[in-house]
Parts: C-alpha cells; structure tokens; sequence
C-alpha cells in the first residue's frame, strides 16, 4: 500500500497531556494482577510499568473502530494500515511515582516513518513521553507503534522457514496467560484492541490462532522479574517485540547476566524469542 508519508509526518510534534491519581486501589489491582502480594498504602513507592495503567486514552465508545482502538487521526497520525501494535520502547526512571500522587503525562509525536518489509508496508510512529509525579520528572520514555498490513499468503508462495527456537534462560520461569489475566490488563489499560479479547474477531479478522498477549503486559512480567533478580529495580529498561505469543499455550519469560545488567525475553515452550529486553542498573 502507497502511504502518504508527507500527510502523516505533520502530526510530528503534536502534544497531549494527560493527568491521574497513582491511586491505592489502582496499584493494589495492578499488584493482584501479578500476583504480587501486600497492601499498598499513601506514600508507598508504586510498582515500576504501573504508568502504563495510569490516565490512559479515553475515547468516546462511539470514536472507535472496528478494531477498538480509538479512530485514528487525533492524538496519532491517521495511518491507513488495519494492523496497530506496540514494536517496543525504552524507559529511564528518573524518580519514583509513589502511591496517592499525582501523575501526569506529556506526550509528543517524534517521527513517523514507512518501511517496505517481507510482509509488505511497515509505519513506524515514535512517541516521546515525560512522566511527572510530586511534581518532578519520574520518567522519560520513548514508545514505537508499529503499522502494518494482515498477512496475505499468494497462491504457490513458499512457507516461511521455521523460526529458531529461543534459548533457555540462565534464569526461567513460566507463566500462564489465562484469558482472566488478559482481561484484566486491558481493563486496568483501558485497551479496547479486540485481539486481546475477542477470539471470533482475531481468529476470523485478524488471522491469529488465539488471543494476543499484550507486549506491554510482557515487558511488565520482564521488569519485574529483572527486579527479583537483582534485588531492586532497574534504572533503564528497553524492550522490542519480535513474535507474538498467544493464550493458548504458556509462555516463559526468561534472563542472562552480562557485562552491561540483564538480557532478557519472553518465548513459547519450544518458540522463537517473542519479546526481547535489556535491564540496566
């Protein structure tokens, strides 16, 4: 498809600013979600990646589209490509949010890029976010959103070749992403995207064999995990997803020290590397 890259790059620069209580009970379902337990009090340092819950987009039920997402053209470039998923992102963690503050977001559109992959056109669309809480910066991360077409498979076409299977971990844990545990993260993120939900619309529309797990939700398993690792938070996070993975199967999430912190990703049982990130202290 011929984008008219021209068009889209003139919502480069545009800026939205949103704002919302790190509330107690924000962060204990966040926690529940997890499976991490304790109660959460005013004051408490909250979870790192609980921003991704906090004051998110709040479209009109009648603004969406038929994939859920918010109708494109405000906030986002209106880029005529029906795929929109999460590619990846980098996070530094300047100051904590803490539990009872508030927190707001500004948000820039960077750039907007189109590619020609192996699947057909590719656009790129780069955000910049700056995260403050008790009125200092908290976080400055970048975002990449990635558009795309349906696979379309022509007649006579070779198979892809089988992916490489990932390696297994220094460290390794399993997770099962039950349809609950999908539920709730696009609850506590007010996503809509219906492939994280609605198995009819991603099997039939989409062309998915099961229910996507969320890349944020992943890097949210990886971070944390980094976390228990090491003993305490990192200071730089950055992730990149690869592969999908789906909830009809588990998925492992798993990590390797080197020189520079912990290499980190998420695979099915005998996958390709779906998700892949670096923790950093």
């Amino acid at each position: 498809m011929q984008l008219d890259l021209e068009h889209l790059r003139q919502w480069i620069g545009r800026e939205e600013v949103c704002e919302e209580e790190a509330s107690a009970g924000l962060v204990t379902r966040f926690n529940a979600m997890l499976n991490r337990p304790g109660a959460v009090n005013a004051g408490d340092v909250a979870p790192q990646l609980v921003h991704f819950c906090i004051a998110p987009a709040a479209a009109q039920t009648s603004e969406l589209g038929e994939d859920g997402h918010p109708a494109r053209g405000g906030f986002l470039p209106p880029v005529p490509l029906p795929r929109r998923m999460w590619a990846g992102g980098a996070l530094e963690f300047v100051s904590p949010i803490h539990v009872g503050a508030k927190a707001s977001r500004r948000s820039t559109v960077r750039d907007v890029v189109v590619k020609e992959g192996r699947s057909g056109t590719l656009c790129f669309v780069t955000v910049d976010h700056c995260i403050e809480s008790d009125g200092k910066l908290a976080i400055n991360e970048r975002q990449d959103i990635v558009y795309r077409d349906f696979d379309k498979t022509e007649p006579g076409q070779q198979p892809k070749k089988p992916a490489t299977p990932a390696p297994e971990g220094q460290w390794s844990e399993t997770i099962v992403p039950t349809t609950p545990l999908l539920f709730r993260y696009s609850a506590l993120t007010y996503n809509g995207h219906r492939i994280h939900y609605d198995l009819p619309y991603t099997r039939d529309v989409e062309g998915y064999p099961g229910l996507v797990v969320h890349g944020p939700m992943q890097a949210t398993f990886l971070i944390h995990f980094a976390e228990r690792l090491k003993g305490r938070a990192p200071a730089r996070f950055e992730f990149r997803s690869l592969s999908p993975l789906f909830d009809n199967e588990p998925l492992t999430i798993n990590a390797r020290e080197d020189e520079n912190g912990l290499v980190l990703w998420t695979a099915r049982v005998g996958g390709p590397i779906a998700m892949e990130a670096r923790a950093s202290w």
